[in-house]
């Protein structure tokens, strides 16, 4: 009988701080970094939002993790937030001559919009195609106006996915952007950024990860009281995981957005 092979799955936290009491779960050599990659495959970089890293930051980063752990990377908010995706070619060059030194360690990047910023087909298509002449990889949206409902043949035709957040800031009825990649972005419910998950939630979560058909990343954000972490474990553990990941579907991973 035949293996069946998968897409590859990251799953991780926003950031790879490790609450003590979740230390004994990892490896005791390294940096922090190396610790968390010893059971994750992949993280969410959020500092890019608030400050700049130097090339040789990321560079050292990415020559630190197992190779087939992966780096999410956020877009800084001096594109989304203050520019507001406009006039923004070369912050985004800036941005990505820093973040590629991360090599074939970069996975995606993340666009979250401010909830005030509504969807301008005039504005956004021309940030998309700025950013992909620049970056081919996955890049996945994380809008948080209800406007952007409207612009999901905008997202497919840049082939930009969809985050799938929870709680989702806007009630999505169905899977919206390109359909080659998903993200799925927990950041903690019934108190946002704080409250662990349930087991039976996290069971149907693990559930939908084994059925992927796509790259996916699952990335834990409900950081603030040390929950991501333990939640982050059991869904690996419940997959059965061995961190990174290593099957067959990174032979892509120099071009991550392909399916």
């Amino acid at each position: 009988m035949t293996a069946t092979t998968h897409p590859p799955l990251y799953i991780g936290c926003a950031g790879w701080s490790l609450p003590r009491e979740q230390w004994p779960r990892f490896s005791t050599e390294g940096s922090h970094l190396e610790r968390y990659a010893s059971r994750f495959g992949g993280v969410e970089i959020n500092s890019s939002f608030y400050r700049p890293h130097r090339p040789a930051t990321y560079a050292r980063w990415g020559a630190s993790v197992p190779e087939g752990f992966r780096f999410s990377v956020k877009v800084p908010r001096q594109i989304t937030h203050e520019q507001r995706l406009e006039g923004c070619k070369p912050l985004l060059a800036t941005f990505l001559d820093q973040c590629n030194a991360l090599g074939d360690r970069l996975g995606c990047l993340l666009v979250q919009l401010p909830p005030s910023l509504a969807f301008d087909p005039s504005t956004a298509g021309p940030f998309f195609e700025a950013l992909r002449r620049l970056y081919s990889g996955a890049v996945v949206l994380e809008p948080r106006h209800p406007t952007w409902l409207a612009a999901d043949a905008l997202l497919q035709a840049w082939q930009v996915g969809w985050v799938e957040a929870d709680p989702a800031p806007l009630g999505e009825p169905a899977p919206l952007g390109w359909q080659g990649v998903a993200y799925v972005r927990l950041h903690g419910s019934p108190k946002i950024y704080y409250s662990a998950y349930a087991e039976t939630v996290l069971a149907d979560l693990a559930e939908r990860l084994r059925n992927r058909a796509v790259p996916t990343w699952c990335i834990f954000d409900n950081t603030a009281a040390g929950a991501a972490v333990p939640d982050a474990l059991w869904v690996v553990e419940q997959l059965g995981l061995s961190s990174p990941p290593t099957d067959d579907a990174l032979s892509r991973r120099d071009d991550p957005s392909r399916p």
